[in-house]
C-alpha cells in the first residue's frame, strides 16, 4: 500500500473520529441504519381519509410490477368471458387519474380502457382541460369486462379492487377523477346517487377525488356535458392549487 493511499485512509478515519465525537457531544449515542430498499415494505395507500398519515419509509411499486402480479388473473368468474384483461394506460406519474367502471367489448377487444365512443368522448373532454391521454392516467375498477356489461359483483370487485387501489399508490396523483356512480360509489364506499355526489370534492386516503357522470351517460344525456365540465374546471383549480403549494 503506497504512503498517499495511507495518508488519504488516515484522514478518513480522523474524519470519522471527528463526527462521532460531535454526535456524542449533541447527544446522538445510535446512528440509525437505513435498509436497503428491496428489504423496505411497499408503499400504500394512508387508510381511511383525513391525511397523509405519518410518514414511513417505503418503496413504490411500479405500474410494471403491479401488472406482472396481477398475470393472466384467475382470482373471479370474469376471468372466463374476457379476451383481454384492461390494466391501464398514460402516465405513471400523473398527476390526475381517471377511473372508471370496467371494460366494455371494444375495450375488451383492444386491451386499453375507454376506446369505444364513450372513451372518445372522455379524450375530447380531456382536451378541452389541456391534457392528452398520455399525460393522465386511466384505468377502471374492474380489469375485466361483465358479460353484458352488467354491473360487477361484491365478489369480482373484491378480487380486483386491490390491484387499483395499488395502481393508485404508485401514481401518487394530486386528483382522482371517478367516472360515474359505480366507480364513485365503489371508491368512496358510499351508495349516494352520483346526482348528489357529483360536484362536490371528496377524500380517497388523503387524495382529492371529484366524483362526475361516466361520458356513456352524456351520449345518452347530453344535458348534462354542462354539469361535467363544471366537475373538470374544478379538477382544473385543484390541479392548479397543488402545483402551485
Amino acid at each position: 500500500m503506497g504512503n498517499d493511499v495511507k495518508q488519504q485512509i488516515l484522514e478518513i478515519l480522523g474524519q470519522a473520529k471527528s463526527l462521532l465525537e460531535d454526535l456524542s457531544l449533541s447527544g446522538t449515542h445510535e446512528i440509525p441504519v437505513i435498509p436497503r430498499a428491496e428489504a423496505l415494505p411497499r408503499c400504500e395507500l394512508p387508510p381511511g381519509g383525513g391525511g397523509q398519515g405519518a410518514a414511513v419509509l417505503c418503496q413504490r411499486e411500479s405500474l410494471e410490477e403491479i401488472l406482472t402480479d396481477l398475470g393472466d388473473c384467475r382470482r373471479c368468474p370474469l376471468c372466463e368471458g374476457r379476451k383481454n384483461i384492461v390494466f391501464g394506460v398514460g402516465n405513471p406519474q400523473a398527476r390526475l387519474v381517471l377511473v372508471g367502471e370496467a371494460p366494455g367489448r371494444e375495450e375488451d377487444e383492444k386491451g386499453e380502457p375507454f376506446v369505444g365512443e364513450a372513451g372518445r368522448l372522455l379524450d375530447r373532454i380531456l382536451r378541452a382541460m389541456g391534457f392528452g391521454r398520455d399525460q393522465v392516467y386511466i384505468c377502471n375498477v374492474e380489469k375485466c369486462r361483465p358479460p353484458g356489461n352488467r354491473d360487477p359483483r361484491p365478489e369480482e370487485i373484491e378480487a380486483c379492487e386491490p390491484f387499483l387501489i395499488r395502481q393508485l399508490a404508485s401514481i401518487r396523483p394530486s386528483v382522482i377523477v371517478a367516472l360515474g356512480k359505480f366507480a364513485a360509489q365503489t371508491l368512496l364506499r358510499d351508495q349516494t346517487p352520483i346526482t348528489r355526489l357529483r360536484g362536490t370534492w371528496k377524500d380517497y386516503h388523503g387524495i382529492p377525488l371529484m366524483p362526475t357522470y361516466h361520458p356513456a351517460y352524456l351520449l345518452r344525456n347530453p344535458a348534462g356535458k354542462q354539469e361535467v365540465w363544471e366537475d373538470m374546471n374544478q379538477v382544473l383549480k385543484r390541479l392548479q392549487q397543488s402545483e402551485d403549494g
